[in-house]
């Protein structure tokens, strides 16, 4: 009898392991907004790292988190850390990994806690007419077996999402 009985809590157990080579382990999210302003204004704000403290989510999520940053803000090799004790906010840094000057910026985002991951995100801008810009903020992300379990039981896609499209709307009100 306890051989059965440790036999079903092995499966019960097993089976979200056995799962979990079945869910995907790579995610990508992409918000745009328009903005109304020339796109040569809109891409020289977004290419300073520094000022995603005035709009992201997560720089306004912990007023009092130790910012530092190494290198020439705006240029390829830029570095912006941050660390801070709210658990949603964590330890982490930001690089400018590539810019293609008026067009697109991409970083690489190395988090060290509360978990370590390294993750590629990007800004696209394009003009719409003179005035009017559209941006695009997108960001990759990426959960190794098992931990890609997560996906059962949260939208990554969703939770990231919105809070780039805050960032995003926060960044309308400043620009418009």
């Amino acid at each position: 009898m306890i051989k059965k009985i440790l036999l079903v809590v092995a499966i019960i157990i097993a089976i979200p392991f056995i799962a979990a080579i079945f869910i995907k382990k790579d995610y990508s999210v992409e918000r745009t907004i328009v903005i109304n302003q020339p796109k040569a204004i809109v891409f020289d704000y977004v290419k300073h790292l520094k000022n995603q403290n005035n709009f992201s989510k997560w720089a306004q999520m912990d007023p009092d988190m130790e910012k530092t940053y190494r290198g020439a803000d705006a240029t390829v090799g830029f570095v912006s850390a941050w660390a801070s004790d709210n658990p949603d906010v964590g330890v982490g840094e930001q690089e400018i990994m590539a810019i293609v000057e008026g067009e697109r910026i991409d970083f690489e985002l190395r988090f060290l806690s509360p978990f370590e991951a390294t993750e590629p995100a990007y800004m696209i801008t394009e003009a719409l007419s003179d005035n009017q810009t559209r941006l695009n903020w997108g960001f990759k992300g990426h959960l190794d077996y098992p931990m890609n379990l997560m996906f059962l039981f949260m939208d990554f896609e969703t939770i990231i999402g919105n809070d780039l499209q805050q960032g995003l709307d926060s960044l309308k009100l400043i620009l418009d």
